[in-house]
């Protein structure tokens, strides 16, 4: 189910190379010329998969700035193939069991402590619920939350434990992802046009094109939706957390994760919306009240910043790598995209050197 095939002809941006096949020229020896559309997390980790794998690739980017517009720039990190489990189809949990590995081998920053799941006493029944629908975790009493984060010691009965699980920073992990690009030989060009290719990197064309381009791609791709994700940065120096804090909440189940330099990234809502528009109220009382329900000591923490996304879904939320003639699509990201580039990035890769194809 990784692999959808549509039919449709190629995407007017696309400028694909004519001549040898891409296994020809693998057999030959000659260095497939591959464009990717998007620095996103999806675009960089498919640039840097195919790179690793001996293309050379070229990286184009709308935006003027790495993550400006990107909905990967304001997501929580989170490496949580088994949390992601009780609201998630089984394949999400299934290609995205080796994310923490590869995230820890191609960035700095991984943490390894697990995520603890939460839920205040009044709704301690959602983590009875939470746990039918997932596993792998442990189930923690009072004194064992303690042990793991003595800053809420006393504060919580009951929660669930995932060792296994990790989580990383978007930012850092995208512009340590561009470098390595550039390292592998690969070219970056930020500010570029949205429709064709520059002519100074057009002579010769390309080619594959992968495009990773979110919700801009949805002229070209059958069902793509927009979800509106809300999300805050708090600085509170005196609350210090050492993993992801899932707070189950009737309503909106919130994450609470920590950052360098006592930031925490407070998010996020997930709403059928197009509108990309500041941050409403609502959500805003909702993300500050679960952090002081965690901590009372959020209370005087300094919002940082508020941040609104437009995340890329397909109507069964599951990323999916597609194929246009001479163009894959690596898109529908939905809350997935850290968890789930690398397993979709593959699978793109496989494609492009023709060890793989779209299945009918």
């Amino acid at each position: 189910m990784g692999m959808r095939a549509r039919s449709a002809r190629d995407a007017p941006m696309n400028l694909p190379r004519e001549g040898a096949t891409t296994m020809e020229q693998a057999e030959s020896g000659a260095r497939l010329r591959v464009l990717v559309r998007g620095a996103g997390v999806a675009g960089l980790t498919s640039a840097v998969t195919l790179a690793e794998r001996g293309a050379d690739v070229t990286l184009l980017e709308v935006s003027a700035e790495l993550g400006a517009g990107a909905a990967s720039w304001m997501a929580g990190g989170m490496l949580a193939p088994w949390c992601e489990a009780e609201s998630a189809p089984p394949e999400v949990t299934r290609d995205s069991l080796e994310s923490v590995d590869w995230w820890a081998s191609h960035v700095p920053g991984v943490v390894r402590n697990g995520t603890l799941v939460l839920a205040p006493p009044r709704d301690e029944g959602d983590i009875a619920r939470f746990g039918r629908r997932t596993s792998h975790f442990d189930l923690v009493d009072a004194a064992r939350i303690a042990e793991l984060e003595p800053d809420l010691d006393g504060r919580f009965n009951k929660g669930l434990f995932f060792p296994a699980e990790g989580h990383v920073d978007p930012r850092l992990a995208l512009a340590a992802l561009r470098d390595r690009l550039v390292a592998l030989g690969g070219t970056v060009r930020m500010n570029a046009p949205a429709g064709d290719v520059p002519a100074d990197l057009a002579a010769g064309g390309f080619d594959r094109v992968v495009d990773c381009t979110g919700v801009a791609a949805r002229p070209h791709l059958k069902g793509l939706r927009a979800m509106r994700g809300e999300m805050l940065l708090l600085r509170c120096p005196d609350v210090t957390l050492h993993r992801p804090v899932r707070m189950l909440h009737p309503r909106i189940p919130v994450y609470i994760v920590p950052r360098a330099d006592h930031l925490f990234m407070v998010g996020a809502t997930m709403v059928e919306s197009e509108n990309a528009g500041g941050m409403t109220l609502r959500s805003m009382v909702e993300l500050l009240t679960a952090a002081y329900v965690l901590h009372p000591a959020f209370g005087e923490a300094e919002i940082v910043e508020t941040g609104v996304g437009l995340r890329p879904a397909y109507p069964d939320n599951v990323p999916a790598v597609t194929v246009q003639g001479r163009t894959v699509y690596v898109n529908g990201m939905y809350r997935h995209g850290f968890l789930l580039s690398p397993s979709r990035a593959r699978q793109a890769a496989d494609i492009v050197f023709g060890t793989a194809e779209a299945a009918a």
